[in-house]
């Protein structure tokens, strides 16, 4: 019988796509996340549909049942890396041939973001691995900020005058159903994707400036004007923008503007740019 991938934070970002693109290849998909009903909603055509609780042990077993090969993401709202050692534990009971886990482009060398530690946890644990280290998602600027350059005409992130190698989450997604799909050749790799180019902000908000026709600044916010906002203002978690102040600091020290190859290794194909991105998505950015 055929073993099926586990896709967690199916309806996310990058997940939606690791679907999508696992799909296309002819394999058999089972889609976890927190409501069952949107799960059978956005993915009709999945083998399995699971609810998956990384807090809750007692989700494990139905989400792991005939799978060989998982897709591994760290949801937003948990910010400590220990909550993950239970299921990274439990898929080493099993014979996962490989587990893809969403890491963060640069975090190999920077013990701050919980992504460090869960790459760590993994190795750790035997389980056949391969760390997918992207650059900062494109759906960053159309998502969590747009609402600034909606309102506001400003990008409003705290990256100074750094530079930024952005991904598509789709190109993301792409490159992991690739791995996936064949998990002899990426057992114990690490790969970094990024896009074509490293921009900084300010190349950014000009792109958006010709894009939109209106002029949409950079604000470049301190750490603390930043939190500020986020939390007092925007109402977010402070846990999540506690995890997005320290990538963003990443940034700052020059992590995140290295342009790599290797999604055009594993697929065969050249990344996006953001100005493709952009033009496609450009109602995210119109008040």
């Amino acid at each position: 019988m055929k073993q099926a991938i586990l896709v967690t934070g199916a309806t996310g970002n990058v997940g939606q796509y690791v679907v999508k693109y696992l799909e296309e290849r002819g394999e058999a998909v089972v889609v976890a996340g927190s409501k069952l009903d949107e799960l059978q909603r956005r993915f009709p055509t999945a083998a399995r549909h699971v609810e998956l609780d990384f807090e809750n042990p007692d989700t494990y077993e139905a989400a792991l049942d005939g799978v060989d090969r998982v897709f591994l993401m760290r949801p937003p709202q948990i910010g400590d890396a220990d909550v993950f050692v239970p299921f990274i534990e439990a898929m080493a009971e099993r014979s996962i041939r490989l587990v893809a886990f969403l890491s963060l482009m640069g975090v190999e060398t920077n013990p701050f973001p919980p992504h460090y530690k869960i790459e760590k946890y993994i190795e750790q644990s035997g389980v056949p691995s391969v760390h997918i280290r992207p650059g900062f998602f494109m759906q960053n600027v159309t998502g969590v900020h747009a609402e600034e350059i909606r309102q506001d005409d400003e990008i409003f992130i705290p990256a100074g005058n750094s530079q930024v190698s952005f991904i598509d989450a789709e190109d993301i997604g792409k490159a992991i159903a690739y791995v996936l799909a064949d998990p002899e050749s990426h057992r114990n790799t690490a790969y970094t994707l990024t896009g074509p180019e490293a921009l900084d902000y300010v190349d950014i908000a000009n792109q958006l400036t010709i894009l939109t026709g209106r002029r949409i600044t950079y604000a470049k916010p301190s750490m603390l004007r930043y939190r500020s906002h986020y939390i007092q203002e925007r109402g977010l978690d402070p846990a999540y923008v506690n995890v997005t102040m320290a990538l963003y600091l990443m940034t700052r020290l020059g992590t995140a503007k290295a342009v790599t190859d290797d999604f055009e290794r594993l697929t065969g194909e050249k990344p996006r740019s953001f100005a493709e991105f952009a033009r496609d998505h450009v109602d995210a950015f119109q008040r």
